[in-house]
């Protein structure tokens, strides 16, 4: 089947950030906290997942006296999540009668 079935994107937090970093070159920490209603041990438990895979990449800085974290995808994380969807879309296309 065309596409691949990647394990990283398995769970729905890691699936929805890699939709949102798709489509924003980059997202902060505290947005992705807010957008996905998540704690921040979770949601930082799958943004470190998603690192460790090279999927996406972290930037640090200040905006004043306050700590901004920010996200991006790395071209290999597109790739990995492209690939996924046309796995997802073949599938679905496979099953359908």
């Amino acid at each position: 089947m065309k596409g691949n079935y990647d394990k990283a994107f398995e769970n729905v937090v890691r699936l929805r950030v890699m939709s949102i970093l798709m489509v924003n070159e980059e997202y902060d920490f505290n947005s992705f906290k807010e957008m996905l209603d998540v704690t921040d041990g979770n949601l930082a438990s799958h943004l470190k997942n998603l690192e460790k895979q090279e999927y996406i990449q972290v930037s640090k800085s200040f905006v004043g006296r306050k700590p901004l974290t920010n996200y991006s995808a790395t071209a290999s994380g597109k790739e990995a999540f492209q690939a996924h969807l046309e796995f997802l879309e073949n599938l679905i296309k496979e099953n359908k009668s």
